[in-house]
């Protein structure tokens, strides 16, 4: 069976609220053995793959150009497409987590919804499809289920 993937957006600037709400996500998206892909940046990226990695889980960078990313990626795949790995990471994962965030947040939101990724947010844009969540582990553990759901959906032809 396939490991379920969950994306996490954010801004790659974060303050210390968003950062230690990115950590929580991370940590817990780990615990619960699912693989972390996010742009692999700073702020709310480097702070979600810090709490993963913190518990031993997978975290997978999609980054914009040729760099290494944040010290706490597992796996770096170096795009050079700028923005455009915004439709890769929200892409690549079976349900989406967006904490706090900017116009790139958005642009994975949109993409993520548009493609029929369930999105859960936390302190971010508040548009029709996100389902805003209270805690870091209510994000987790609906977008977990959603996953689940997505990724049975994928593995039947």
């Amino acid at each position: 069976m396939q490991k379920i993937q969950i994306a996490v957006a954010g801004g790659a600037e974060a303050d210390a609220e968003e950062y230690e709400t990115a950590r929580v996500v991370g940590r817990l998206i780990a615990e619960n053995r699912a693989v972390l892909i996010c742009g692999g940046l700073g702020g709310v990226m480097e702070a979600a793959c810090r709490g993963a990695q913190e518990q031993g889980g997978t975290t997978v960078g999609i980054i914009s150009g040729t760099g290494d990313g944040n010290p706490y990626l597992g796996i770096v795949v170096r795009t050079g497409l700028g923005h455009g790995r915004n439709v890769l990471v929200a892409q690549s994962g079976d349900a989406l987590i967006a904490v706090g965030g900017s116009y790139g947040t958005l642009s994975e939101i949109a993409i993520a919804l548009k493609t029929g990724c369930p999105v859960f947010g936390l302190s971010t844009w508040e548009i029709e499809g996100v389902v805003s969540c209270m805690t870091p582990d209510e994000a987790v553990k609906r977008a977990l289920e959603a996953a689940k759901v997505r990724a049975a959906g994928r593995s039947h032809p």
